[in-house]
């Protein structure tokens, strides 16, 4: 019997676990129990369905005012490899996506020191006039607080502007960990854990859904894992606004922290189900294929995870951190994945609607 049993009969039974369930589940090695119990919820809420997406990513630019040691994409302005896309290269780039069927744009880049808020406004203003029928999932929660400043309005007012121009939902970039002590060492210039949770709070208030994450696998400990999703599902208690919550395995090849190994299938696979566990409101769970691979992606399939993202296209963030997965799936290959699992695929749009 499980040394875990208790927690995993509390989590099957439809309790709500603490933070000593969380910290135990994760000193625990019976990651098959636990994927089991992660499984049987993740089939509760969704089924036998796995579902994803057709979808682009467009990173306008690597130039940030944050150098974080995790991250391998940014760039100081004047530094070899820096680069900001032009907003007629965006706009080309977004309608290409859409002709080749995508519904969703997925847009995110560096905290650039210089660029006026109207560039920002305009590129989601021109996408959403040139393709109306596509999703605009743009700006993590920290570039919302940083367009805030570079505009000098509030955060309410950023976001009322940019939803009017078009933007459709909030991606769930720039979380990490929250733990101030970690944050402290690894990204003590960016926007706090606190900071991240008041602008996603203000999204979801206007109405925007958004999307959640955690960074794991560099010096973050258990409990601050721990603490960190239990921070998401009162956010979510309180609003409702988040879609889905989407672990990240950390990359560490060209950071500043490239002398530390990666994560392991292991530690990918207790992520994955102990936030299934812990996040009892949240409807789906997202293995990003490009972090974690598409092999373990398949797998992580039967622990907890009933969404696989979607075709991507052109994805540089992790790849210029070492990945060597793929920049992009057909729907054939994610559809096969998902079968060759025993899962049925469903194409949806961002907002998790099925598309036929």
């Amino acid at each position: 019997m499980s040394s875990v049993y208790d927690i995993l009969k509390k989590a099957e039974q439809g309790e709500r676990l603490n933070f000593e369930d969380g910290v135990r589940l994760f000193q625990s090695d019976d990651i098959l129990h636990i994927g089991h119990v992660a499984n049987t919820i993740r089939e509760r809420k969704n089924g036998n369905n796995a579902y994803y997406i057709i979808n682009r990513h467009i990173n306008y630019s690597n130039v940030c005012k944050n150098r974080c040691k995790f991250c391998a994409f940014g760039r100081d302005q004047e530094e070899a490899g820096a680069y900001v896309m032009d907003r007629k290269e965006i706009l080309e780039k977004a309608i290409a996506a859409v002709e080749e069927g995508a519904t969703e744009l997925h847009i995110v880049g560096g905290l650039h020191p210089e660029l006026p808020f109207n560039f920002y406004v305009n590129i989601i203003r021109e996408i959403h006039e040139t393709c109306p029928e596509v999703h605009i999932k743009a700006f993590t929660a920290v570039e919302i607080e940083h367009l805030s400043h570079r505009a000098q309005l509030s955060v309410r007012e950023t976001l009322k502007i940019l939803k009017e121009a078009g933007l459709g939902s909030l991606p769930g970039g720039g979380a990490e960990i929250f733990s101030l002590k970690v944050r402290e060492q690894l990204c003590p210039e960016k926007l706090s854990g606190e900071g991240w949770l008041r602008v996603m709070r203000e999204a979801h208030n206007q109405g925007l859904r958004s999307n959640a994450t955690m960074l794991y696998g560099h010096i973050e400990t258990p409990g601050d894992r721990v603490n960190h999703l239990i921070a998401l599902r009162e956010l979510q208690d309180e609003t409702g606004g988040f879609m889905a919550f989407i672990p990240l395995a950390f990359h560490p090849k060209n950071t500043g922290l490239s002398n530390r190994f990666s994560t392991t299938a292991m530690l990918d696979l207790k992520v994955i189900s102990i936030s299934r566990l812990l996040l009892d409101n949240f409807d789906h769970i997202k293995a990003y294929w490009i972090m974690l691979g598409t092999k373990l992606s398949q797998v992580s399939l039967s622990f907890g995870v009933d969404d696989i993202d979607g075709t991507i296209q052109e994805e540089k963030i992790t790849h210029a951190a070492g990945a060597e997965t793929p920049e992009a799936l057909s729907v054939h290959e994610i559809r096969r994945l998902i079968q060759e699992a025993g899962r049925d695929p469903r194409e949806r749009d961002t907002l998790y609607s099925p598309i036929k």
